[in-house]
């Protein structure tokens, strides 16, 4: 069952060029909690992401992490206070292999950044990385390079590298775009074995894969919140079935 709070989004607002984004919007995330993100195209989900993630810096409201406010800091401080995000287009290092990848994300990730003895930092390191490794079962794959993987496989392999940090809240920006149905099935699979320690917000146009994972879905339309709710109290909501499922 969820927790205490561990994101919070104040009356979140950004404009651009005369064109509100997004609008007041509040959102509260418990830890452990499955949030989906629903709305058509430009409604602001991905904006929304980058104001929580720090890409981009709201205009007006504010938003905490376990309580703490974070609006002003930057998107790497915010990941060292327990925020993680993937994006829409793929960020890995092609010519290095799934190791080296995994690697320089735990590094990335580290509190430790110097040490008078390099070779307990290495193994400190290494270790995490073995970790990584075994428990989303990569070990085989380990010293392949980044481009001999499907388009399926890194989209995995970049949820997994999230968790290098250990974060408390994830924010996954449409994983299964560009999937194939079997992909995306695999990608589910993998989000649904993420430990319940860690919080999911999650962007998904896939309706079969968004009745799987939400527990709480927040519908955006026009860069406002128009239903936050249960699965059931918002496939009721009027508003929701007319805009954005297409019913009358």
């Amino acid at each position: 069952m969820p927790g205490s709070t561990v994101l919070e989004a104040e009356d979140l607002s950004v404009s651009f060029g005369g064109v509100h984004a997004v609008r007041g919007v509040s959102l509260t995330v418990a830890e452990g909690e499955r949030r989906l993100v629903l709305g058509p195209n430009g409604a602001g989900k991905s904006v929304l992401f980058s104001l929580l993630g720090g890409q981009c810096r709201p205009t007006g409201g504010r938003i905490l992490l376990s309580g703490e406010a974070v609006t002003a800091l930057t998107p790497y401080r915010r990941a060292r206070r327990g925020l993680a995000r993937t994006f829409q287009l793929n960020s890995l290092f092609p010519q290095l292999t799934v190791r080296e990848n995994v690697g320089l994300a735990v590094q990335a990730a580290s509190a430790i950044r110097w040490s008078v003895r390099p070779d307990r930092l290495h193994r400190v390191l290494t270790a995490r990385t073995d970790e990584l490794l075994a428990q989303w079962r990569l070990e085989a794959r380990a010293d392949e390079t980044i481009s001999q993987l499907s388009y399926g496989e890194r989209r995995r392999l970049e949820v997994i590298l999230a968790l290098a940090g250990r974060p408390r809240v994830l924010l996954l920006d449409e994983p299964t775009a560009g999937l194939t149905a079997e992909e995306s099935a695999e990608m589910l699979d993998v989000v649904l074995d993420l430990p319940r320690d860690v919080a999911i917000v999650m962007i998904e146009h896939d309706m079969a894969i968004a009745n799987r994972f939400a527990e709480r879905i927040t519908v955006l339309a026009m860069g406002a919140v128009v239903a936050d709710g249960e699965p059931d109290e918002v496939r009721r909501n009027p508003l929701v079935r007319q805009s954005y499922l297409g019913e009358q």
